[in-house]
């Protein structure tokens, strides 16, 4: 008997084990709290969010012969880079935000010097809390270099500085693209590369779930420019796009069995969301 697939019961049950070792990894409330720092860190990773950074890493360690207990530390340290790119993303010399997810930013309801202090806490925090993760078996120290690659000028920083210089009226799809590879692809292709080298994978699934996240991610970025009204200019070609990135995903783990099941679901989760955005839907 076949059985589909339910990646919604997959995510509801992964994300709630995502927001419990958040919650356990962060530093403790309780006790001194200069300047509310130990505050400002779980309100900008408790806010709220997809999770799709460290859903990845665990489908990843999974697809890779893993279990989700394994990929834990690598998912927290995950989203706690995403977190705090985001808080420095919103400060006003950067895109100048006031609300995420329906809140004030951190900025706005902590203060601006908090706020990078916060970023920075919790960047250090995210190589604290990946480290600690080797008791759990896998190639962490691996883990911990493809993190900080991914993190740095080579990946999420550069792919910042990037868009700052370039815009939102890129004309070219190729420079649009290079852009998502750094700024989105980047943790994405960490999220695949840090699941597998968790379950102690070869090099060939490394590098096959590390070229997963990278399409990956900058399909998700052309599904979410669709939903922002940005790129304007290269919608269709962006829509194209999804459409061959999505197909090498499916491909790259389409010998990898059951376990890679998730991959595959979100896949084409992204797929729909990028036609469903084109099409005019909202649909996250």
């Amino acid at each position: 008997m076949t059985t589909t697939f339910d990646l919604d019961a997959w995510i509801n049950d992964r994300r709630a084990k995502v927001n419990v070792a958040l919650g356990e990894a962060l530093p403790p409330r309780e006790g001194s709290d200069p300047g509310r720092l130990r505050e400002s860190m779980h309100y900008a990773v408790m806010l709220g969010g997809k999770r799709m950074r460290p859903l990845l890493t665990v489908a990843a360690c999974e697809a890779a012969g893993g279990t989700w207990e394994q990929a834990l530390p690598a998912a927290c340290a995950i989203e706690m880079i995403h977190a705090y790119s985001l808080v420095h993303d919103d400060l006003p010399a950067m895109d100048n935000d006031s609300v995420r997810r329906g809140k004030p930013t951190v900025h706005v309801e902590f203060g601006h010097d908090k706020a990078i202090l916060c970023g920075d806490a919790l960047l250090t925090i995210a190589f604290e809390t990946l480290a600690k993760g080797h008791g759990r078996g896998g190639r962490i120290v691996e883990a911990v270099v493809r993190m900080a690659h991914y993190a740095g000028i080579d990946g999420m920083v550069g792919g910042q500085a990037m868009d700052l210089e370039v815009g939102q009226n890129v004309r070219e799809l190729e420079m649009l693209e290079a852009v998502h590879a750094k700024k989105t692809g980047a943790l994405y292709a960490a999220s695949g590369a840090m699941g597998a080298l968790c379950a102690g994978a070869n090099d060939d699934v490394v590098g096959r779930l590390d070229r997963w996240g990278m399409q990956f991610g900058i399909a998700f970025q052309h599904a979410d420019d669709i939903l922002d009204d940005d790129q304007v200019a290269l919608r269709a070609q962006a829509v194209a796009r999804v459409d061959v990135l999505v197909s090498s995903c499916i491909e790259l783990v389409a010998s990898m069995g059951p376990g890679a099941e998730p991959l595959r679901a979100i896949a084409r989760w992204v797929h729909e969301r990028t036609h469903a955005a084109a099409a005019g839907e909202k649909r996250e």
